[in-house]
């Protein structure tokens, strides 16, 4: 297992097994991960301490994806954390998302070697 403490993920989703398979895996490979069950949640958890990179998905009751990467956006104090649309949804939606800031996508189902690659590529 390497090291990726460097590298702080906040995995946001409304669905607990996507969170506890994003979690599970990313801490095999050494990264500290925290979960949200939600948009408010996950700006709550920006907010209180900011991690490197924000994995979300997009379609979420409350506050949508779309709309959380906007108020990271919006926030100098997170203007600059990176974040990875993870979605199911159509390209419409994450187009969307992409628009209003994120950094980058992949689609569900996750293959984890491409999010490793990703997360990587975000985080150093």
């Amino acid at each position: 297992m390497q090291s990726n403490q460097r590298c702080r993920i906040l995995a946001v989703d409304d669905t607990a097994a996507n969170l506890f398979l994003l979690k599970t895996a990313l801490e095999e490979e050494g990264y500290d991960v925290d979960t949200a069950n939600n948009g408010s949640l996950a700006l709550a958890k920006i907010e209180a301490s900011p991690p490197s990179i924000v994995l979300l998905d997009v379609i979420m009751p409350g506050i949508s994806g779309v709309e959380v990467t906007r108020r990271i956006r919006e926030n100098p104090l997170s203007a600059n954390i990176a974040i990875l649309i993870v979605s199911g949804s159509d390209e419409a939606c994450v187009a969307e998302a992409l628009d209003a800031g994120a950094n980058d996508s992949i689609r569900k189902p996750v293959k984890i070697d491409e999010l490793l690659t990703k997360i990587n590529k975000l985080c150093y």
